[in-house]
Order: C-alpha cells, then structure tokens, then sequence
C-alpha cells in the first residue's frame, strides 16, 4: 500500500470511516441525532449489532444533551471510561467527568462488603453529590454491579433526584445482559443502553462524546 493511501489526516478517516458504517448500516428506524450515537457506537466497536440492539428511551439524547449543557457531572464506572471522554468538548459548559474507584472510602467499603469498587463508588457519589443536588449523568461500560447499585438506590430512596442520563453499556457474561434488561425495565426515565452481552468502557465513553458533540452544535 502506497504511503498516499494510509498517512491521511484524523479527520479525513473519521469521515470515511463514518461513510463506510453509513453504507454499510443499510436501511435503520434512527433519527439523526440518534443515530449519530449509534454510529459512534459502532465506529468504536466495529460491531454493526449496535444498530439493531441499542435502546435509547425517548427524551434521552435532549436530556443527555441539556446535562451536559447545564455543567452536570459524569460520573464513570471505570477509569478507562473516564479515560475515553473528550473532556475538551465538555469544557465549554463547564462539565466534569470523575471516577471514584481509587477513592480511599471505596476501597475500605468495597473490602468490608467484598463488593466491587465500581459498585461501593455508586454509593460515594450518591452521598456526595447526588444527595448535595448534583445534576448527574451515570456511565458505566464494565460493572454491572454499579448499574444494579445505582438502580436499586433509587429504588429504595424515592426521594433521590433521578440522573439526567444513565448510559449503561457494561461488558460481559454475569449479570451484563441482565442489568440492561433490567435497565430498560427500571422506570429510569432516560437510559442509553443495548440488550446483548457487548459493551464495554470504550462503547460507553463513545455515547457521552456522541451527546457532547450534539451539545456542541446546538450551542
């Protein structure tokens, strides 16, 4: 392969990669806006199960949009969430994206607990910020433990300000599939998630930048 056909600028192979997922896709239900999520999902993943498996809930994207917007706070499951948002284009409204896991009241919880990190982290964030009246948005791409926490503290506790947006997108054989399911099924308002096992912190980070984007152009 001539050098001319591989050294190409980032911003020519996203919008060729974009045109091959656009051919490729074939005929889909999405709208735009939904749609430019999904594509981001499947951009991430080369996986075309996206496209038929996503489950984004009416109001989501305007509401993950409006978040982002209003300065709300991401909170991730997994520092390789956290890694994968483009806090640049969240800067502008003043968003922040934080990860709890290595937080020294997380470790002590999960070892008494013999819970995850990401799922005693869940319950840090609830104390801190949600129950402070942070505006939140919820990501979690590997611990179906943190999405069954989260839902089951809003269960409990009715009082607690629902999240903006939960993206709940985690990877796996136990409890994956499940917790979307469940997520789906929950009440939760507004959820972006996908009802297979695929997933993963990279998938959910590509959500909220596909929302931070959307957020962008109506700004």
């Amino acid at each position: 392969m001539s050098t001319a056909a591989w050294k190409l600028p980032p911003a020519e192979i996203e919008a060729r990669s974009f045109g091959i997922i656009d051919e490729e896709a074939g005929p889909h239900s999405w709208d735009p806006a939904r749609w430019s999520i999904v594509r981001r999902l499947v951009h991430t993943s080369a996986d075309f199960d996206y496209v038929k498996d996503t489950v984004i809930s009416p109001g989501a994207v305007e509401a993950g949009t409006a978040a982002i917007k209003d300065a709300a706070l991401i909170v991730t499951d997994t520092k390789m969430a956290l890694s994968g948002i483009n806090r640049s284009n969240l800067a502008p409204f003043g968003a922040e994206v934080i990860c709890l896991v290595d937080d020294e009241r997380v470790v002590q919880a999960a070892k008494a607990a013999s819970s995850t990190r990401s799922q005693a982290a869940v319950d840090v964030a609830m104390e801190e910020f949600v129950k402070a009246g942070r505006k939140t948005v919820w990501v979690v791409g590997n611990a179906p433990t943190a999405l069954y926490r989260l839902m089951e503290r809003l269960r409990e506790d009715p009082s607690l300000p629902e999240p903006s947006l939960v993206v709940g997108l985690p990877v796996g054989f136990v409890n994956a599939y499940e917790s979307k399911r469940d997520l789906a099924a929950s009440g939760i308002r507004n959820f972006i998630t996908n009802l297979s096992r695929k997933g993963g912190s990279n998938v959910a980070a590509a959500a909220i930048n596909a929302i931070a984007k959307l957020a962008l152009a109506a700004a």
